[in-house]
């Protein structure tokens, strides 16, 4: 597989002539500076990709070319939206940048309750508690009904939360789960912002009576409108399983499972229409065989996000290391090595350590725990590949 990195754009404090030192052949980025729904222009894509090309790498996916809440829950300004999308990928495809992963979750791209939560020796990673998102549900956000999504043990914990959380922890917890892992990737909550909780309740409300059925059919709608212009230009489309694989917020959640990439792959039946398999998001399901949907979904594989998380009692899960965790990855190598060699990987969600919350990181990736883990899948290729040389596999 091509090793790549997820690259924040010229801002970002790990420069690409660092990322071509440690071995990363591709770049993983966006045009973040342009504002969700504005049309991609051919010439600043074409400013990018020759930015990237000038310092020895390729800019070999997209992450994110963001779809609009308005796609997602069919507002009316859609059709607009999907339009200045179709565009974008013609420029995009034009350019010859032809993997684009997206997501269609609703609302949060990604949850995480603590950002640094401490390991055993010395590092830190990120962790969900389910107890602290459902105070922050129930207590913070205040949604309607809240309660009811959660069984009486967590309820019986948000009460005891309640005794004790400041107006400092509930701004962390505010911080945690709808600033830090939003703003920096084009979110929808912004770090500048007066009133977050207010902006995100009325976010949530945009999908009042959006079910899972409509959901669903509003990513058919979507996938429909734009497969024609990828197969002009040759664009795959990748979606990112939902990142916790759970429903959460009273959000309707579609791609969580084996059932659900099923279910979207026939939905727009498309050799253009395919996944990223992030082993992180999946392995958070305690319902998913990581392993056994990577051997299935291996020929619709667009790009890999290689991590692992360990789930634990109550609906917990953290960040494990990349060689452990219930994720599997080296199967998981093993399969995409032989079945996808080309694919574009990166490595996601790494440790903070060797005092990378000095470099500016955003959160879950730091720059050595990305390049430790980087190391350890490097290894791991060359162990598989060598396994596929000898015929053992």
């Amino acid at each position: 597989m091509e090793k790549t990195w997820r690259w924040f754009g010229k801002k970002d404090k790990i420069t690409l002539s660092m990322l071509r030192q440690i071995g990363v052949e591709g770049i993983v980025t966006a045009l973040h500076d342009i504002p969700n729904g504005e049309i991609w222009p051919y010439e600043a894509v074409v400013e990018m990709r020759d930015y990237i090309a000038a310092a020895g790498l390729r800019w070999s996916v997209v992450e994110s070319l963001p779809v609009s809440e308005s796609i997602k829950y069919g507002g009316s300004d859609r059709d607009r939206l999907i339009e200045n999308y179709i565009v974008s990928l013609a420029n995009l495809g034009k350019a010859g940048v032809k993997t684009v992963c997206y997501n269609f979750m609703s609302v949060l791209d990604w949850a995480r309750t603590d950002l640094e939560h401490p390991n055993a020796d010395g590092t830190s990673s990120l962790y969900f508690d389910r107890a602290d998102f459902a105070y922050f549900d129930c207590c913070i956000l205040k949604r309607e009904g809240a309660e009811a999504d959660y069984g009486a043990d967590i309820m019986e914990q948000v009460e005891r939360k309640k005794a004790v959380m400041t107006p400092e922890d509930d701004h962390k917890l505010v911080e945690n789960i709808i600033i830090k892992t939003q703003g920096f990737v084009n979110g929808n909550i912004k770090e500048d912002d007066e009133k977050p909780v207010e902006i995100f309740r009325e976010l949530l409300g945009l999908y009042k009576g959006i079910d899972r059925d409509a959901l669903r059919e509003n990513m058919r709608y979507f996938l429909s409108a734009v497969m024609p212009v990828c197969e002009q230009y040759g664009v795959d489309m990748c979606v990112h399983p939902d990142d916790p694989p759970l429903q959460i917020l009273g959000l309707p959640r579609i791609v969580t499972c084996d059932e659900d990439i099923a279910w979207f792959l026939n939905a727009v039946d498309n050799p253009h229409n395919g996944l990223t398999f992030c082993a992180g998001s999946l392995s958070a399901g305690a319902h998913n065989n990581v392993p056994e949907l990577a051997r299935k979904y291996a020929s619709h594989t667009k790009f890999v996000h290689l991590r692992s998380t360990d789930v634990l009692p109550g609906g917990n899960f953290k960040e494990a290391s990349h060689l452990a965790g219930r994720a599997g990855i080296i199967d998981l190598v093993r399969t995409f090595q032989k079945e996808n060699p080309s694919l574009p990987m990166r490595v996601d969600h790494a440790p903070l350590m060797l005092e990378d919350e000095k470099m500016g990181y955003n959160a879950g990736y730091s720059f050595h725990g990305r390049m430790l883990a980087l190391g350890q899948m490097e290894g791991v290729m060359a162990v598989v590949d060598r396994e596929i040389a000898e015929g053992k596999i």
